[in-house]
């Protein structure tokens, strides 16, 4: 199904399955970014936009899927872990529940808000147990531009988890945004090496913290 039509399909579950299990690298110009804390990030140039599409791979040695999984899908809880969240909340619309989202940027550059649709399944892979979150940006007249805030376009996201047979996690994320205005491509690469890694730590600590709070 079309996202703007509110949904995803079961191709694009399976799809970041695949990925989970056999990283998709050959046949494109993939180049390996960053190697760091287990995780390994590779960049793909858009030559259409001049942007980089990602993926990650890695393993997040003491949390387990399930728990990764709900940290990544509490938005309230996020609020309290990521520091870059200004707003943060889901709305339905249309029967169909929507996230609208707003980063801290730097002084001087403008703040930056997603408007996106997402979903979370779990499937089974060959007795495989993988939980699985779709994202993709989505434009509705019940979410009109801030002054003062850039509007991402063609934000997409995808993660799959599932244990890395011990106590852990096994990560693929796959992710893609064209930030809008002028933002130096060095900044980009800056936050794409350590904004990544230092995102998935965070959130490794966030199920630490989560597991105390329920």
């Amino acid at each position: 199904m079309d996202p703007a039509a509110g949904g995803f399909s079961e191709e694009q579950f399976r799809q970041a399955c695949t990925e989970l299990q056999q990283p998709a690298l050959a046949g494109a110009d993939w180049q390996l970014l960053v190697e760091t804390l287990g995780i390994s990030i590779y960049r793909l140039l858009d030559q259409q936009t001049g942007l980089y599409e990602y993926k990650v791979f890695g393993v997040l040695e003491d949390t387990p899927p399930a728990l990764l999984a709900d940290v990544y899908m509490d938005l309230d809880y996020r609020k309290q872990w990521d520091q870059h969240v200004k707003e943060l909340y889901e709305k339905e619309c249309d029967g169909k529940p929507v996230v609208y989202w707003e980063v801290k940027y730097p002084f001087p550059m403008s703040n930056r808000d997603y408007v996106y649709i997402r979903e979370r399944r779990e499937l089974d892979v060959e007795g495989r147990k993988i939980h699985v979150v779709l994202a993709q940006s989505i434009s509705l007249p019940q979410f009109a531009e801030k002054p003062g805030v850039i509007r991402v376009k063609g934000y997409k996201q995808s993660l799959a988890i599932e244990s890395n047979g011990k106590k852990g996690s096994k990560v693929f994320m796959y992710y893609f945004d064209n930030p809008g205005g002028q933002i130096p491509s060095w900044l980009i690469n800056w936050a794409a090496k350590n904004g990544v890694p230092n995102f998935l730590k965070d959130m490794e600590k966030a199920c630490q913290t989560y597991l105390k709070k329920t």
